[in-house]
């Protein structure tokens, strides 16, 4: 597996993801509707709703890495997100399978687990991939069908099918944001306190490429802690006091988005965190 095409590779965690492979050695093109320039990885414009377009840019590929998508609610009409999301992750799924790549791994979102958590409570904290999908809009409802569509295709073709559910994904330039929520834990209430930088996502991401895993797995992917400098016990205590919460003595400041199946199956150990770049 040395030719990587990344869909979507000129948002935030994209640029990370080709940045990351192709440093690790691989060819990568970067599939997207705006370009990066980046002279280590060619650029293609296309457009991933069209079926045509979709086989155009992977028939050369060993496998797939899909992070193309409207990236959030509220950009599009809800229809036209779900539309979007939806055919442009069936065609690259489909053409996948026909050209019987070795591997596809795609950016799913925590979003599946309830969040922002406006109808209900979590389900218990830390939650992790055993939790009920519970997509609240029409985004978090496109990558669930996604997730649906992954179980399928993998079943049908025995090719490896990776989702990874990314938390809130942050650069170091973000990083300056977060003492604005240190003081208001309802204002980051709603993903648990969760993020992930990029750069995780990227190594995570090619961990998910180069794993042993088979059929169609799923992985939640944040940091080891939250955003917060108040106790991960102490949010729960106070902002969810009838939700269960599950410490696994992994620190006081620990991730309510837990990340220990992929640390144990795919080897991911975040090397990032804000507590790094500003002062708490």
């Amino acid at each position: 597996m040395r030719s990587i095409v990344v869909t979507g590779g000129s948002g935030k965690a994209g640029k990370a993801v080709v940045r990351d492979l192709v440093e690790a050695g691989y060819r990568v093109v970067n599939v997207d509707v705006a370009a990066t320039r980046d002279p280590d990885a060619p650029d293609l414009i296309a457009d991933l709703t069209d079926l045509g377009q979709t086989w155009e840019v992977l028939k050369s590929a060993d496998a797939v890495v899909h992070l193309a998508a409207v990236p959030a609610p509220n950009i599009l009409p809800d229809g036209e997100t779900f539309r979007i999301n939806t055919l442009s992750t069936y065609n690259v799924f489909s053409v996948a399978v026909e050209l019987g790549l070795e591997k596809v791994v795609w950016a799913s979102s925590e979003t599946l687990l309830g969040i922002p958590f406006e109808r209900h409570d979590p389900s218990y904290a830390p939650l992790d991939e055993q939790a009920p999908p519970w997509p609240e809009f029409h985004y978090a409802l496109a990558k669930l069908m996604g997730e649906v569509l992954a179980d399928q295709f993998a079943r049908w073709s025995g090719i490896p099918f990776v989702s990874l559910r990314y938390s809130n994904v942050m650069d170091e330039a973000d990083y300056a944001r977060f003492p604005g929520f240190w003081d208001k834990p309802l204002v980051r209430a709603w993903n648990l306190w969760g993020y992930v930088d990029a750069r995780d996502v990227a190594r995570c991401t090619r961990l998910a490429l180069e794993g042993t895993t088979t059929g169609h797995e799923v992985f939640l992917v944040a940091a080891d802690d939250s955003c917060m400098t108040t106790p991960s016990a102490d949010l729960m205590a106070d902002v969810y006091p009838d939700v269960e919460y599950r410490a696994n003595g992994r620190g006081e400041f620990e991730t309510l988005l837990s990340i220990d199946k992929a640390k144990r199956i795919l080897g991911y150990v975040p090397a990032h965190s804000w507590r790094d770049y500003v002062d708490a």
